[in-house]
C-alpha cells in the first residue's frame, strides 16, 4: 500500500518570507530521508531544506525565485508501509489518505530593492494604511512609513510592494528623506574602459546586511572607545584548563571568558543591556542574557546568538558556539539561532590588527570589538614587565549611553578579564 506524503517548510522561526534559491528535485526522482531537495535564504542564512520522507517525487510546487514561509507546500512524495519513514522534527510531514488535486502554490518573486533606505517620516497618517503584513515587512526593511503612502495600486486601494518601491523613488528624485536631509547617492561608473571587469550577484545575506548597516549608521550617533585588558593570568588558566582536557576533547577558548565579563559588566551596567523605544522616549531594560557572535561565512557575516550565558559554565558555552558555528558555515543555521541578541561581540582575534570600529547591531544599544592579543612591556611603578594585553574597541549608542557610563563599564570588563576568579564572587 502506498501513501502520499507533503514536504512542507518547517518552522524557522518569525519570518515572513523566505527566498527559493535552488530546487533539487523533480517529479519522478526517488529521495531519502533528511536528503537536501532545496535551497532557501532569509535575509540573515541560507539554509538547506531537508526531506521529511523517504519516496518517489510526485509533483514540485516551487521553483527558483519563488518566496514561501512556515507550511508552505514544497513536494508530494509517493511511499510505501515498507519504507514509510517520516523525520522527527518540528514540522513533520502530513500524511493524507487520497491524492490532492495538483494545486498551484501562491508564490510571489523575491523582492529586489533598488532603491536607498529611506528614514521613517515623524509625520504619521491618522488613516490606517490598507496593507497586507508581508508588504509592511517590506517596507519596515526599507524604513518607510506605509501610512505615508495614501493610495495603492491594488483591488480596493491595498498597498502593494511596487507601490512601496514607487514612493522610495519618489522620495529620492525628489532630493529628500523623511528627516529632511537630503543624501546624494554615489553616481555609477562604467569600469570597462580602464580594464577587464566581472559583476558578482550579492548574497542576500550580505545585501540586506547592508542595508541594516546603512540605516544604523545614519540613525545612530555612535562612539567607540578603545582599550586594553591584562589577560597574562586568564591566558595561563586556560592553558592550564586545556592540558587538562582529553585528547580530542573541545579546548576553550579565550572568547568564552570575554562572553563571561562582558555578561558580568552587563550586570551591573543595566543600560547595556537594553534597547531604545521606537518613540525615542523610552528605555527597555532586559533581564535575560543573550550574547550574539558575529561568525564569518562563505555566505557572509552571520550573528548566531548564545542564550542565559549567566547560567551557563565556560565548558557548555564552548560546546553551544561549537555547534553554532558550524551550523553557520554549513548554512543551517535558522531565523531563530540568530534573534534575541541583548549585545554582540565581534572577535578578529584569529585575523589580526590592532583595532576597528564594530557598527551597533540594532536595536542593540553597543557591541564589543575584540582583535590580537600580544606581548607588551607594562610599567608597574618599579619596573617594566612583559604582558599579555587584549585590544578591545567598544562602540555605543550615545543616546542611551554617555562617555563616562562607557568608560566605567569597560573598566569592569577589563577589571573582571585582569582576574577571572572575581567572577565567582
Amino acid at each position: 500500500m502506498t501513501r502520499l506524503c507533503e514536504i512542507r517548510v518547517p518552522d524557522v522561526g518569525n519570518v515572513a518570507e523566505i527566498d527559493v534559491v535552488e530546487v533539487l528535485i523533480q517529479a519522478g526522482d526517488v529521495v531519502e530521508l533528511e536528503q537536501t531537495v532545496a535551497t532557501l535564504e532569509t535575509d540573515k542564512a541560507s539554509m538547506d531544506l531537508p526531506s521529511s520522507a523517504a519516496g518517489t517525487i510526485q509533483q514540485v510546487y516551487i521553483k527558483p525565485g519563488d518566496t514561501v514561509s512556515e507550511g508552505s507546500l514544497i513536494a508530494t512524495v509517493l511511499v510505501s508501509d515498507a519504507e514509510v519513514s517520516v523525520a522527527e522534527t518540528p514540522a513533520p510531514a502530513a500524511v493524507v489518505e487520497k491524492a490532492p488535486e495538483p494545486v498551484s502554490l501562491p508564490v510571489q518573486r523575491a523582492p529586489e530593492p533598488k532603491a536607498p533606505d529611506v528614514l521613517q517620516s515623524p509625520e504619521v497618517s491618522g488613516e490606517k494604511a490598507h496593507a497586507s503584513p508581508s508588504v509592511r515587512l517590506f517596507a519596515r526593511e526599507l524604513g518607510v512609513d506605509v501610512a505615508k503612502i495614501k493610495t495603492g495600486s491594488g483591488r480596493k486601494g491595498r498597498i502593494l510592494k511596487d507601490d512601496v518601491k514607487s514612493f522610495v523613488k519618489k522620495v529620492i528624485t525628489e532630493g529628500i528623506v523623511a528627516t529632511g536631509a537630503g543624501i546624494p547617492s554615489i553616481p555609477a561608473v562604467d569600469f570597462s574602459p580602464y580594464g577587464e571587469t566581472e559583476v558578482q550577484k550579492l548574497s542576500k545575506i550580505k545585501r540586506l546586511t547592508g542595508q541594516n548597516l546603512s540605516r544604523v549608521w545614519l540613525n545612530l550617533p555612535m562612539v567607540t572607545y578603545h582599550e586594553e585588558a591584562d589577560i597574562t593570568e586568564m591566558e595561563a588558566f586556560r592553558n592550564a584548563l586545556n592540558a587538562e582536557k582529553a585528547k580530542g576533547e573541545l579546548k576553550i577558548t579565550g572568547l568564552m571568558f570575554i562572553i563571561k565579563a562582558l555578561v558580568a559588566a552587563m550586570q551591573e551596567f543595566p543600560s547595556f543591556n537594553a534597547s531604545l523605544s521606537a518613540d525615542g522616549e523610552s528605555l527597555i531594560l532586559k533581564k535575560y542574557f543573550n550574547i550574539g557572535i558575529a561568525v564569518d561565512t562563505p555566505n557572509g557575516l552571520v550573528v548566531p546568538v548564545l542564550r542565559n550565558v549567566n547560567n551557563k559554565s565556560v565548558n557548555e558555552l564552548a560546546v553551544e558556539l561549537a555547534e553554532k558555528s558550524e551550523k553557520a558555515r554549513l548554512g543551517k543555521l535558522l531565523p531563530g539561532d540568530m534573534q534575541g541578541g541583548c549585545m554582540t561581540i565581534s572577535s578578529l582575534g584569529g585575523i589580526g590588527g590592532t583595532s576597528f570600529t564594530p557598527i551597533v547591531n540594532a536595536p542593540e544599544v553597543a557591541i564589543l570589538g575584540v582583535t590580537r592579543a600580544k606581548m607588551q612591556p607594562i610599567w608597574n611603578g618599579k619596573e617594566f614587565l612583559p604582558r599579555l594585553m587584549l585590544p578591545l574597541d567598544l562602540t555605543y549608542d550615545h543616546r542611551v549611553i554617555d562617555g563616562a557610563e562607557g568608560a566605567r563599564f569597560m573598566a569592569t570588563v577589563k577589571y573582571y578579564l585582569a582576574d577571572i576568579r572575581r567572577l565567582l564572587l
